[in-house]
């Protein structure tokens, strides 16, 4: 007998419930059951709370957390497809609990600089994503005209670089050109995000390894190369990225940050009230550069993977809130570009699937909790980009959602993993915790089915 619609006494029947023994919420972890309604969070009740419901599943002590949220995700679409793709990008995301990515505007041809561009890049995502997709614009020297129509075309932000990004066509922005770009997104209320290294501290270094410009003489490759970037390189770059922000008022994002030498800076700069975040990734905060073997150039990434003291002061930066979220930067290249030696490899870490297994393993033996990366990297960047109803499991909220067994041990198989090249520092690692299965917007992502993902602007401050 169907329901009378206009029947107010009618009882409400959702459409699917979880439920979960181990469930993140806002307020922390507890057993809860969530209905939901098309594509949105409905209720939050108790987990035995009698909910009518077409379909329940009962996860029992799996965990269900928020769809995370990877703002820093390099898919390189149009123009290098062949380093990475969105059916390839997305689909790895989905398989690692990432049902929001925001791609970066480089290293795509053209990169996302003006609005063609930005047309170029929504025609090639169109139909092919997997989980729902945004875009950043670019800043680089000689486009501050452009940026205005960039963000009323509804990008998240401007990403800059203060050295070079490894592409000649996304130059980096000077002193002055960087002081020029926190005022014109200070006028538009905009986000500015920095790879902040600076120039002057950085060193060359042959393909032997030795280093031209510094006195270092580090007895491994990869120290050879870590002496290339030296913490200083950062700790200058976003001085001056702070003065750019106190000087214009502009709301300014730091990338990547790798050097924890910089949280001094970043917590004064806050004190005075500017305005300033910062992110961190996993292999910043997993991997150590006394474990980097000769030659292991998949851990490769600028700024590079520093020692085991800095990471730990990293994780103490995470766990007092100096450093805001935790975000990928998947940066992949073909296999190709991943070998020789670390000074002419390519810079980038492939990890896009892996985030939340490299982190957990990491913050369960340390005592943290899984509301805790919930926090770094399901809420925080979704808050960070203005989307209010990703990132969280609560009323109203996109019903994007991860089933998690955090007790799950497995080793990463490169071969396995579904960005375009098997290449990723992590192969062969044994991790803690697995996804179970990814939804987006309260269906079950399957990967090998027809992609439902959609394209997401800016909404209106």
């Amino acid at each position: 007998m169907m329901t009378d619609p206009y029947d107010i006494a009618a009882p409400v029947i959702y459409d699917l419930v979880l439920r979960s023994r181990r469930t993140v919420l806002p307020d922390g972890e507890r057993p809860a059951a969530v209905a939901i309604a098309g594509e949105r969070i409905a209720v939050i009740g108790d987990y035995d709370e009698p909910i009518p419901a077409h379909r329940t599943e009962d996860l029992r002590d799996l965990a269900l957390l928020p769809g995370l949220v990877d703002t820093h995700v390099h898919v390189n679409e149009p123009g290098r497809t062949e380093w990475e793709g969105f059916a390839t990008a997305t689909r790895a995301a989905a398989a690692g609990g990432v049902t929001t990515i925001v791609d970066m505007p480089l290293n795509s041809l053209p990169p996302t600089v003006d609005t063609a561009a930005l047309a170029a890049k929504r025609d090639a995502a169109r139909d092919q994503t997997w989980v729902d997709t945004g875009f950043w614009g670019g800043a680089i020297p000689g486009n501050d005209t452009e940026l205005k129509g960039l963000h009323d075309a509804g990008v998240f932000g401007f990403k800059c670089f203060t050295a070079p990004s490894g592409v000649d066509e996304f130059p980096p922005l000077d002193t002055a050109g960087l002081h020029r770009a926190c005022a014109t997104v200070a006028a538009l209320d905009a986000l500015l995000l920095v790879h902040a290294e600076d120039p002057a501290h950085l060193h060359a270094a042959d393909t032997a390894g030795r280093i031209h410009g510094s006195q270092a003489s580090p007895s491994s490759a990869f120290g050879s190369f870590l002496a290339t970037r030296p913490p200083e390189a950062e700790t200058s770059a976003v001085r001056e990225v702070i003065a750019g922000a106190r000087a214009t008022g502009a709301r300014v994002h730091l990338l990547h940050l790798a050097a924890a030498e910089a949280l001094a800076d970043i917590d004064a700069a806050r004190r005075e009230g500017v305005r300033i975040t910062v992110e961190t990734c996993p292999h910043y905060l997993h991997l150590a550069a006394e474990r980097i073997l000769d030659g292991a150039t998949a851990f490769k990434c600028c700024p590079p993977i520093r020692g085991e003291a800095n990471r730990e002061a990293l994780w103490d930066g995470l766990a007092d809130g100096r450093i805001d979220i935790v975000v990928s930067d998947h940066s992949p290249s073909p296999p190709g570009m991943k070998t020789g030696d670390f000074a002419t490899s390519w810079g980038g870490i492939a990890s896009l699937q892996l985030g939340l297994p490299v982190m957990w393993t990491e913050a369960r033996r340390r005592g943290l909790a899984l509301a805790d990366l919930a926090r770094w990297m399901c809420t925080g960047p979704a808050d960070l980009v203005g989307l209010d109803r990703k990132g969280r499991i609560a009323t109203g909220a996109d019903a994007d959602l991860v089933v998690f067994d955090p007790d799950r041990e497995w080793t990463v198989r490169a071969e396995d993993l579904l960005h375009r090249h098997p290449v990723t520092p992590y192969d062969r690692e044994t991790l803690t915790g697995g996804v179970v299965s990814t939804w987006l917007r309260g269906k079950r992502i399957d990967t090998d089915a027809a992609p439902r993902g959609r394209q997401l602007r800016r909404s209106p401050r």
